[in-house]
Parts: C-alpha cells; structure tokens; sequence
C-alpha cells in the first residue's frame, strides 16, 4: 500500500499521539508499504520547539523507512497554551502544510489511503479534500474529541467560533471513508454525532508487551526520587496539561505529608507543569519529587519503580479522551487507580478488570482514601498487577492492534463496505 499520513505530532516526540502516530507509521513502513508523512515540529509534551528544529522551516527527512515532510508553525510558550493560542498554532501549521499538499495533489501518482490524526479538528479539511479531488479513501483517526473538551474544560466557549468548530467536525465525521479511535465509548460518539455506524472502527492505543514487561521495582529510579523500600511510591507519569486536573494530586500529597509511608513523584511535562510547580512550592510539599519526561529505553524501569501509579483526569474530560500511559501502566503489571466515574472506559479497565481503583474525579479526599486502602493491602496490589497485565496480553499487545488494521486498510483500498470488522 502506498500511504499518506498527516498529524501535527510526530516522532521523535515520546508521548501522547506523537508517539502513537510515530509508532503506527513505522510499523507500516517496516511492513514493506511505502509511508509519506506530513508532520509539525516536535515539541510536546513540553510547548518548546527540540534543539535540532529550531529555526526550522520545511524540510524532507527519512525516519525509519518513510519519508517525512516537516511543516513549521507557531508554539505557545509554557505555561501560556490557550485555546487561541493553539488554534493559531494548528492553524499555521495547515497553512504552511500547503507547501507540500500541492505537489502531493498536482503529482501524476497517487496515495491509495490518507489517513489523518486529530487533534487538532484542521487536519482533516486538507485530507479530505485530497480525497475527494483524487478519489481515495481517507481516514479520521481521533486520538480525543478535542472540540468536546475544550467547551467541557472551559477552554473554548460555544460562541461563533465553537460551532463553526463544531459544524466542521459533524461535517468529517459524516464524509470520512472512516472514523477510527481509540475506545468503545469513543466510537460510540462518533456515531452520535454522525458518522456511520458501519464505517467506525476501534483502534486502542498499545503497549510494547514485549520491551515493557514486570519487573522488580528498580531501586535506582527510587532513590532518584526519595522513596526507601518500605515506602509506597505513588506515581504520575505523564502530559501535564489542564484536562488532567493534577491539582487533585498536590493536594493529597499534601493531605499525606505526615503518613510517611507514602512517597509522591511526578513524572513528565506539559502546559501546566510551571503552575503546578509553583503551587507544590507554595504547599511546602517535601514528599514529592519530580522527574522531566524520561527516554522511552527506560520506560520499564522508571515504571516498576513505582508501587501504585494515578490516571487522572477532570470529570468533564471523560470518555472524550483516553490517557495513553495506561497501557504501558497495564503492561508493566502495575496497579493503577484511576480519577474515573462508573461506566466510563477507564473505569471498565481498572474495576471491571481488576486492574486497580477507580475514585472520584476531582476529589482529593477520595483519591487518599482510595491511596490508603491500596497501600494496606500489598496481596490485592500484587493481584491487580497480574490482572494488569493480563488485560495488555490480551488485548493492548501492538502487532495484533495493527495487524489487524493492516487487514482493515486493505479491505478499505479494496471497496469491501461494510467491514466486517467495524463498530455496531
């Protein structure tokens, strides 16, 4: 097959959709399908341009076998990443992907698939249109409803501006040859706001089950970060923005300061790691540690560190996205407790297969109580790592995920409708 894919993120960054796009796209490549990708700078989870693209403009790169074109466009600073601020960026970096949409379409072979990557709501206009024009199928894989959080989140107001937004996204869910994301309950809104029930398709976010595997707690990692081998170490490991809501955490950290047997760390970075920062100095938190985004070779060891690790998010974020560390979480056999209602997909993982705890979002007295019952029971922690585990066996495992896809592509490019394999 012959493959173009755009998405504003892309490897090299190591979280979030960079690194499932990133991931997705080599895999194809490694299978023998020549893969064109559009792509922005890298620069997330922390809101600052890498060294090696500063000063960037377009320019073509091979990346593990596929071609990769690079599209310069704006970055808010940190701190600073507003809903305006990220539609200019988005919005940039559509424009300034014109440069290398026009040849693609003007050029005398074409792609057999497009396949594009929201957020952000914009990267489906151009694809859409390459579709139409050259009459291939193109695919909307939505890694979060991104409009649907910003109103939620108190982001974006449902002004003029939210329901063009809006309109647009009912508008590509309705034309796109397919729909693809990340959860049931993600596919099921899809197919509430429009797109065809026949033409949805589930694509989880995986783990790596062979490289991120159980192990021993590392030692090093826990004295990097203070914990002693008696202490329970609570781990956050991941994108600080505002639909995580991390507040929560800060605030039973601090509930918890005098319990000595608890030991905080937060890992990562994001729009509102500077905030967070300040307000953690301000509370006087000394059982807390933090640790900027670590290189993905030491991912299983920097997650075996940690006793119980938190997947949290605002209640208004539920269902519209899907935290990507939960699959490496699962995969290294690792207890979780979740801030996540009944009924929503994090919860189906963790209560509904013993995986961990769900708590109240945006409760700190419900994530402590939730902490203190998980740190008195060392044999149901022990059993909710096997359960974890399990669950990425059977179901996260990468080369079965897109296998499958692989045989979804073909049938696509082949006119087989319905799949079989689609959302009912």
């Amino acid at each position: 097959m012959k493959l173009l894919l755009l998405s504003l993120n892309f490897s090299p960054e190591m979280t979030s959709t960079g690194k499932y796009t990133g991931e997705l796209a080599a895999w194809l490549a490694d299978r023998g399908h020549e893969v064109t990708v559009i792509a922005g700078l890298p620069h997330y989870p922390e809101w600052r341009v890498a060294a090696d693209y500063r000063g960037a403009t377009w320019r073509r790169e091979r990346y593990s076998g596929m071609e990769v074109l690079r599209v310069p466009h704006t970055v808010p600073p940190p701190g600073k990443v507003t809903a305006l601020r990220r539609i200019l960026m988005e919005s940039t970096f559509t424009l300034n992907s014109l440069r290398w949409w026009l040849p693609l379409l003007l050029r005398r072979t074409r792609f057999d698939a497009v396949i594009t990557v929201c957020p952000p709501l914009q990267n489906a206009v151009l694809p859409g249109w390459y579709g139409l024009l050259r009459r291939v199928p193109w695919i909307l894989h939505i890694q979060d409803f991104q409009v649907d959080a910003a109103v939620r989140l108190g982001m974006l107001r449902i002004g003029v501006l939210g329901r063009l937004l809006y309109r647009l996204e009912n508008f590509c869910l309705r034309r796109a040859s397919w729909v693809a994301t990340i959860t049931p309950a993600m596919c099921r809104r899809a197919i509430a706001k429009g797109a065809d029930p026949d033409q949805v398709l589930y694509l989880p976010n995986w783990a790596d089950i062979e490289h991120i595997v159980p192990m021993a707690p590392d030692p090093e990692y826990r004295r990097m970060l203070g914990a002693g081998p008696e202490q329970v170490l609570v781990m956050y490991a991941g994108a600080m923005a505002t639909k995580q809501g991390l507040d929560v955490v800060l605030e039973a950290a601090a509930r918890l300061q005098r319990d000595t047997r608890f030991r905080f760390a937060l890992v990562g970075d994001g729009s509102d790691a500077p905030r967070l920062r300040e307000r953690a100095a301000a509370l006087g938190l000394d059982n807390l540690a933090w640790l900027p985004p670590q290189p993905l070779e030491w991912l299983p060891a920097l997650l075996s560190a940690a006793d119980i690790h938190l997947v949290v998010q605002k209640r208004d974020a539920a269902d519209l996205v899907m935290p990507s560390k939960l699959a490496n979480i699962l995969a290294a056999g690792r207890p979780a407790i979740a801030t996540a209602e009944a009924g929503t997909a994090l919860w189906d993982v963790l209560e509904e297969g013993g995986a961990g705890r769900c708590v109240p979002p945006e409760s700190a007295g419900g994530l402590v109580a939730g902490l203190c019952g998980l740190a008195d029971d060392a044999g149901l922690r022990t059993q909710m790592a096997e359960s974890a585990r399990r669950h990425a066996e059977r179901h996260l495992a990468r080369d079965a995920i897109l296998e499958r896809f692989e045989r979804q592509l073909e049938a696509l490019i082949a006119g087989e409708y319905p799949l079989r394999e689609a959302v009912k």
